[in-house]
């Protein structure tokens, strides 16, 4: 188990990270989100041990995680940490910088272990191919499948998969996180877009300004947000008074809803007038107002301007 116990650092006089504790059990997959700027890529290092502590610790089952300060050379070796920069080596093949780290005394095994992880991340025909000559998200692909290459214990990854086109991403994501589970690798995965990992992750931690505001099974997470701002990491979405949608409740008096959740109803008391509609694909997006509030729905149908349309809330 890797355990994060109240922890803080700062690179100036302004706390970067504040006081923040967490567990993620072995195999397990944990996303951070965040807004940009918020401590996500910091808390990665930290965990690393690239940075040393202001306060607190961080255990990865009975070893201590330390610091510059206590090692020459930075840096976990049962850890292995993807930084936005890649840090990949440009003018040798894509098969050398996977293979870098791999033990040349068995040459047929490494070969392999090569291969395997070049098919993971789809960039086979590029095995012989200068890393100076790829782009970006080509770059990416062959630094997940580097930082793989050694089955480390833990894996970090600083926005995975920021760079890589999505008609590519959605079958890399499925690939990669299916090989962590059957590696049993525990991974930590932060990214803004928390849409790459929503299906992915066993639990997710929300960073606002170096601190944790929530922490919690990604489901439960997604389907229960406790504020505005951990719901707007995922989708739009509408914070509507109980008073608006008709709800008699003591206890909450702020619904957070998904555009999803709204159904275009033939009766409420939740009506809404149409300000435009966006195509989406499957269906349309839709921008309504109600009391000088914004207000966006889901529809299979486009609805025209200033059209009244009653809504309901399921949530």
């Amino acid at each position: 188990m890797l355990r994060v116990h109240n922890i803080s650092f700062s690179y100036s006089d302004q706390s970067t990270i504040e006081a923040v504790s967490f567990s993620v059990a072995k195999g397990k997959n944990l996303a951070i989100i965040g807004e940009s700027g918020c401590g996500k890529s910091t808390l990665l290092k930290l965990i690393y041990g690239l940075y040393d502590l202001n306060e607190g610790q961080i255990f990865w089952n009975d070893k201590e995680v330390l610091g510059p300060k206590f090692n020459l050379i930075p840096g976990m070796d049962f850890m292995k940490y993807l930084a936005q920069d890649f840090d990949l080596m440009p003018y040798i093949t894509v098969a050398e910088n996977i293979g870098k780290f791999l033990t040349n005394v068995y040459p047929d095994q490494k070969k392999q272990r090569i291969a395997t992880l070049l098919e993971l991340v789809e960039m086979t025909e590029f095995a012989n191919i200068k890393v100076q000559f790829l782009s970006g998200g080509q770059m990416q692909r062959v630094a997940i499948a580097r930082v793989l290459a050694l089955e480390p214990e833990v894996v970090l990854l600083d926005e995975p998969f920021s760079h890589i086109d999505n008609f590519r991403k959605n079958s890399l994501c499925r690939k990669v996180f299916q090989y962590l589970k059957e590696k049993e690798i525990t991974c930590i995965v932060a990214t803004h877009d928390s849409k790459d990992i929503l299906a992915y992750s066993d639990e997710t931690l929300v960073i606002k300004d170096g601190k944790i505001i929530a922490n919690s099974d990604t489901k439960i997470l997604y389907k229960n947000p406790n504020n505005r701002y951990v719901a707007s990491l995922y989708d739009d979405v509408n914070a509507i008074p109980n008073q608006l949608l008709g709800i008699d409740s003591k206890d909450e008096t702020t619904v957070f809803a998904y555009p999803y959740q709204l159904k275009v109803v033939a009766e409420s008391p939740f009506e809404v007038e149409v300000v435009a509609s966006y195509f989406k694909g499957n269906g349309y997006l839709v921008e309504a107002v109600i009391q000088n509030q914004s207000i966006f729905f889901e529809s299979k149908k486009p609805f025209k301007k200033s059209n009244l349309v009653c809504l309901q809330y399921e949530k």
